[in-house]
């Protein structure tokens, strides 16, 4: 069973991210213009925050940006949307995680956990996904974020195009600190969260948005070709 797309010509990319400080929500911005800028269709969505107001307030994170649609596991609230939308209506997914402890944090994967519906269908085989990420100092987890994810992308059977190599010359830059590498584009934080996501990091994060939506959308005009030789649906799984 292949995964659900999106029916109009363009390839539709949801940037799902969860941010505590701003940090991943900027990097978010720019990997959304490089979605456009490739001719796809990008669309913020956040994830749920877990922890209560006194223990935010008392880690000084401001208010999440209620302009974006946040997902729900309660369908109908205003301004949000379902898990089910945000994973499953769109070609492709750029998740946008921040490391704990070399991980995702709990935020993200709750989101993760309560996909064994979607599993138990086989809904996300073959969707396209990769991530981006920040964490408070170098050596903080990048990759490690990365490659921890993995695992449950693994296990949905979806296609990892996280990493995005050298294709930018940006990340081989030696004159400044930055964030991201081959697996994808990332920041710094600063141990207090001072520090913002850097220009060069910024073109990084827009780099990989279009470098992905060219990946999807290269996939979604093939399974294209192929479902209109009437390809056997058992082929378009292994592509």
């Amino acid at each position: 069973m292949v995964s659900t797309v999106a029916s109009h010509n363009k390839a539709r990319i949801h940037i799902i991210y969860y941010s505590m400080y701003g940090h991943i929500s900027t990097l978010a911005k720019s990997v959304l213009k490089g979605v456009q800028a490739a001719g796809a269709e990008g669309r913020l969505i956040q994830i749920p925050e877990t922890l209560s107001k006194e223990v935010l307030e008392k880690m000084h994170a401001p208010e999440k940006d209620k302009n974006i649609q946040t997902i729900s596991m309660i369908p109908g609230v205003e301004n949000t949307v379902t898990l089910e939308d945000a994973l499953i209506n769109c070609d492709g997914i750029l998740m946008g995680i921040p490391t704990r402890f070399g991980g995702m944090p709990a935020q993200v994967k709750a989101i993760w956990d309560a996909t064994g519906g979607l599993w138990m269908k086989g809904t996300l085989v073959g969707k396209p996904i990769g991530v981006f990420f920040s964490t408070g100092t170098q050596g903080g987890g990048q990759e490690t974020t990365a490659l921890t994810s993995f695992t449950n992308f693994a296990h949905h059977g979806m296609l990892f195009v996280l990493p995005i190599g050298y294709t930018n010359p940006l990340s081989t830059n030696m004159n400044e600190v930055h964030g991201g590498s081959a697996y994808g584009a990332g920041t710094f934080a600063g141990s207090d969260g001072t520090r913002q996501p850097s220009e060069l990091e910024l073109k990084i994060a827009e780099h990989q948005g279009s470098y992905f939506s060219q990946v999807v959308t290269a996939l979604k005009v093939g399974r294209a070709v192929l479902a209109s030789t009437n390809a056997n649906p058992t082929d378009l799984d292994r592509i």
